[in-house]
């Protein structure tokens, strides 16, 4: 779980959904404690022995670096939601645009509410490394894969950190297309029959599927 902690962060790195240490990525371990990114270190130059293990509390049980400083945000969606396995907290560009905005991002396209759930909302602001941040997350996460933190970036839940990152990716780039069909004129969502049918297949299926 440490190795595929690792690999998603580079990949989330080489996708440009974060820059430098920015966000963070944590696993569920087999034993019920976190494996999680460490606070202030270069994707780019992080390797396995980095990666810290804490408990559901947010105390370090491993690791020569500290856990990340949105490890609340983390510890809190694990207390709340047994089905989730990972999680990834992120700063793209688009997606903080409307984070920023304070405004959620419509379901326009099919896959979109197939693997989010439907809009992605926004959480009320809290201060970056504060438990409100964790609180305010959980809140709106309980039928959604991905989130938008007021005025900070978005977080993503899921079965794995490959299919979180996936997720996360698709919310990034659901983001930047709505932008621009927003520039184009007045946008369609889907019908809302449509898209609550794709909704319950999230909820059915997506959430866990591995």
């Amino acid at each position: 779980m440490k190795e595929e902690v690792l690999k998603t962060a580079k990949d989330m790195l080489r996708k440009g959904l974060v820059e430098g240490t920015a966000g963070n990525i944590s696993a569920r371990m087999p034993d019920g404690s976190i494996c999680i990114t460490p606070s202030s270190v270069d994707y780019e130059a992080m390797t396995l022995e980095d990666i810290c293990v804490i408990d559901v509390d947010g105390e370090q049980l491993e690791g020569e670096r500290g856990a990340s400083s949105e490890k609340l945000l983390h510890t809190a969606i694990y207390k709340a939601f047994d089905d989730v396995q990972s999680v990834i907290h992120s700063h793209p560009v688009y997606a903080t645009m409307f984070a920023i905005a304070r405004k959620p991002i419509p379901p326009c396209i099919d896959e979109f509410s197939i693997y989010v759930g439907g809009e992605v909302p926004v959480t009320e602001y809290a201060q970056s490394g504060t438990q409100n941040v964790g609180d305010n997350a959980v809140a709106v996460l309980a039928n959604r894969g991905a989130a938008l933190l007021a005025n900070h970036g978005m977080v993503a839940v899921g079965p794995s950190p490959a299919k979180v990152l996936h997720i996360t990716a698709l919310v990034e780039r659901s983001a930047k297309i709505v932008w621009g069909a927003t520039a184009l004129g007045e946008i369609h969502q889907l019908p809302e029959k449509v898209n609550q049918d794709f909704a319950n297949i999230y909820t059915g299926y997506m959430r866990t599927a591995p």
